[in-house]
């Protein structure tokens, strides 16, 4: 059976692995950006320092149902 030693080289490459690790998620995590050329309509995320996506902001149920209820009185 073989014992595991915890030498000082074994400890320094788990630390290593665990801070490259810490950095990859924390460069991974998705960023809110502004898009000047979309407008305010748009949410863009920058994940990584690569990856761009953009998508139409969410309209709030509430407003819909508003929109709607008013549509539906006037005609």
């Amino acid at each position: 059976m073989a014992i595991l030693r915890l030498t000082l080289k074994t400890l320094s490459i788990a630390f290593a692995v665990a801070v490259v690790a810490g950095a990859v998620l924390l460069l991974a995590r998705p960023q809110p950006i502004e898009s000047a050329v979309l407008g305010t309509d748009w949410e863009c995320t920058q994940t990584a320092l690569v990856l761009t996506t953009c998508a139409p902001r969410a309209i709030p149920a509430v407003e819909t149902l508003r929109k709607e209820a008013a549509s539906a009185t006037r005609g």
